[in-house]
C-alpha cells in the first residue's frame, strides 16, 4: 500500500493564550476554541498524521514558530458547554455540538522563526493565504510545496 504524504495547515494561536512554549512542555494538547465555521470545516478536513505548523499571530512579529502532528480527530470540543469559558456556546447542546477539534502533537520548534513579512516576500497571496491582507482565519491549509520551503527555512 502506497504511503499517503500528509496534508499541511497552519494554525495560528496567541502566544500569551497558548505558545509554542507551552505545547513543547505539555507535549500534546487539544486544539480547542475555534469558533469561526471555515477554520472549524478546515479542521475537520484534518487526517491523523497530517502537520500544522504552529503560527504566533496578534504579537510582534507574528511568524511561524514550530511544527505539530495532528494525532487524533473529531473530538467534541468540551468549551461549548463550559459556561465560565470564553468559548461558551449557548446555541451548542450535547446532543448535537457545533463545534469540535482536533489533538496535536509537538514534533519541534523553529529553530529560525519565519515572521510575516519574510513569508510575505517568499509567498504570493494565492500560495499562503496568511499572507493575504485581511486574512483572520485561524486554521488555514497549505499546499506540499509551500509547505516543503517553510520546513527547509524553520528547520536552518
Amino acid at each position: 500500500m502506497v504511503q499517503k504524504e500528509p496534508s499541511y495547515w497552519l494554525m495560528k494561536s496567541e502566544p500569551d493564550a497558548y505558545s509554542i512554549e507551552s505545547l513543547k512542555k505539555e507535549r500534546v494538547t487539544l486544539w480547542d476554541g475555534i469558533r469561526n465555521y471555515q477554520a472549524r470545516n478546515f479542521m475537520r478536513k484534518m487526517n491523523l498524521g497530517d502537520k500544522a505548523f504552529f503560527y504566533h499571530s496578534n504579537c510582534k512579529p507574528p511568524a511561524i514558530v514550530g511544527l505539530m502532528e495532528v494525532i487524533d480527530k473529531n473530538i467534541i470540543d468540551p468549551t461549548q458547554f463550559q459556561k465560565d469559558s470564553k468559548y461558551y456556546d449557548l446555541k451548542s447542546v450535547p446532543e448535537k455540538p457545533r463545534w469540535d477539534c482536533v489533538k496535536v502533537k509537538f514534533v519541534f520548534e523553529a529553530k529560525k522563526i519565519l515572521s510575516l513579512p519574510e513569508l510575505k516576500v517568499l509567498f504570493k497571496e494565492d500560495e499562503l493565504l496568511v499572507v493575504k491582507k485581511g486574512n483572520r482565519l485561524s486554521i488555514i491549509p497549505v499546499r506540499v510545496d509551500v509547505a516543503k520551503i517553510i520546513l527547509e527555512k524553520i528547520r536552518q
